[in-house]
């Protein structure tokens, strides 16, 4: 008797969307379904270590180099595989989320790269996530373009030899897509954004000579690349192309990552690209691990956490050093600068701010560097020629002069800054601003001349949380208390009110912005990301 027909995917309480069926083949899901199969429970175990090692940090207050692996970090013969053509220079990348108008614009950037993001640039409603996808394989297919319903400006695609390459960010290993079940039980997010992506454009980014490429965000261990390596192999047999084809970049974007970095390069080094430094996960990781560890971990305002703060520069030397050590390409930080149409001055001080930070990465070694913004492209591309000139990258700079001890990436209480009360307003703002935009579908939003996404919502929260718990004064003598937070949030909701009217206020999302980011900044157990809850909302 022949085996029972595997179980195939159910899309669950979803509205039909415009060509929906076009993603949502038979193929495509019994494929997202054998990743399900096959990774979901391999996740989910990695999911309770994650659990197991933060109560380690808990109790112990510090983190190391793995002794376990310190024969791979020895071990000098092994390298990534050479970078294929397309993503051998890669000096300025631009990030956001997959969008119509986004999708063309990044595209016709400059840019070298973009990163079509899935993740923190763009909220999971069944919309974006069906229609995100869409948008790229009309863009590969070069059948997409844009009239602004507002302006009426129509956008449409330069030719190929102008288009960024793409490399595409999926969810990270904790999140669910409530819509695609198998069982009724929901598939993570990370394998249906991979899943439908890579089958229905793995062979036409190779006809194309680019791809398939991916970053892989949130990533807190080496074993959990691993696992992404195997669903690479994976996904390379089941759709017929030569192993080696799919490339990843890794977002060093977790404090236990940072003390992997070899071992993650050495997991994926049939598939590495690289290693990036995303700067606002951090800092909410390092929060979120050490937030019971006393004053010495307490992080004053994001903004006075600057790139050059010993303990991040300790992070972004040992990234470069690692990622040339092993011929992989090191991706720097975020430009989030947003430039106004009506204030020069404030660009003309941004403008030289960003090009500090591009000088200051180009100078250090990096191999490329992320803007938000169209505008900041030339800034950061004249950052990296004036460093790399003809040559693609600058790998061949192994920056053996730097040394970093395990207790560098965490001394927090070397940064000459404190936390402020203004500080606690400006997170409060944007985190209100953020989640408001977040509920109503948009991942990517400019708050304050600056390109928001999930990840300042993390910090922003974690930062509210960690003051209160650990007691923080003030400069003007005000204590972080919960009922302080309360007070200002309620403020930030009344000033919010008055400045968009009555009108506009009543049909956003303000009130409920308001709620979730009390809950998620006062609520003793501290909900390991912001997006959980916040999913549960999302509608």
């Amino acid at each position: 008797m022949s085996a029972p027909a595997p179980s195939t995917l159910a899309i669950v309480d979803a509205e039909p969307l415009p060509r929906q069926e076009e993603v949502l083949t038979d193929a495509a899901l019994a494929f997202v379904a054998e990743l399900h199969r096959q990774f979901t429970p391999r996740r989910n175990e990695l999911l309770a270590r994650r659990g197991e090692r933060r109560a380690e940090i808990a109790r112990t207050s510090t983190l190391d180099f793995l002794p376990e692996t310190a024969a791979v970090r020895a071990d000098t013969s092994w390298k990534v595989a050479p970078a294929p053509a397309a993503l051998n220079d890669r000096r300025v990348e631009i990030t956001g989320p997959t969008d119509r108008k986004m999708t063309i614009n990044a595209l016709n950037s400059g840019a070298k790269v973009w990163l079509a993001d899935f993740e923190d640039a763009s909220a999971p409603t069944w919309e974006n996530v069906v229609l995100g996808q869409l948008n790229l394989t009309d863009a590969y297919e070069r059948r997409i373009d844009f009239t602004d319903p507002k302006s009426g400006k129509s956008y449409a695609l330069k030719s190929a030899d102008e288009l960024a390459t793409v490399v595409m960010r999926p969810r990270g290993w904790h999140l669910e897509e409530r819509h695609l079940q198998l069982n009724g039980v929901s598939v993570p997010g990370a394998l249906v954004d991979f899943g439908l992506y890579f089958f229905h454009n793995a062979q036409r980014l190779i006809d194309l000579g680019k791809g398939p490429y991916f970053y892989l965000p949130k990533t807190e261990s080496h074993l959990e690349a691993r696992l992404w390596n195997d669903v690479f192999v994976f996904a390379q047999d089941y759709v017929g192309i030569p192993q080696g084809t799919v490339r990843a970049t890794v977002l060093i974007e977790t404090i236990t990552a940072a003390y992997e970095m070899e071992e993650i390069l050495y997991e994926l080094r049939d598939h590495a690209a690289g290693l990036n430094a995303g700067r606002w996960d951090y800092l909410f990781s390092i929060v979120k691990n050490f937030r019971d560890g006393g004053s010495k971990f307490v992080l004053p305002d994001r903004n006075a956490v600057t790139m050059t703060a010993p303990f991040m520069r300790a992070y972004t030397e040992l990234l470069v050093r690692t990622c040339h050590k092993r011929g992989a390409h090191a991706i720097g930080g975020m430009a989030a600068f947003i430039p106004s149409r009506r204030d020069a001055e404030v660009n003309k001080v941004a403008f030289e701010k960003v090009k500090a930070d591009k000088d200051r990465e180009a100078n250090d070694g990096f191999d490329g560097s992320w803007v938000a913004h169209p505008d900041l492209v030339p800034i950061a591309l004249a950052s990296f020629d004036a460093v790399l000139g003809e040559k693609p990258n600058q790998k061949d700079r192994l920056r053996e002069d730097v040394s970093v001890a395990p207790g560098d990436l965490i001394a927090i209480d070397t940064l000459d800054a404190s936390p402020t009360y203004d500080g606690l307003r400006n997170a409060v703002a944007v985190g209100i601003r953020y989640i408001e935009a977040w509920l109503r579908g948009l991942g990517a939003v400019a708050i304050f001349n600056l390109m928001e996404d999930a990840a300042t919502a993390e910090i922003s929260r974690s930062q509210i949380w960690q003051w209160i718990n650990a007691g923080v004064v003030f400069e003007n003598g005000e204590h972080a208390t919960a009922d302080l937070a309360r007070k200002v949030a309620a403020e930030e909701l009344a000033a919010i009110r008055e400045e968009i009217g009555e009108e506009t206020f009543t049909a956003g999302k303000w009130q409920q912005a308001h709620d979730l980011l009390l809950q998620v900044s006062l609520d003793q157990d501290y909900a390991d990301f912001l997006t959980l809850p916040a999913y549960e909302q999302l509608r």
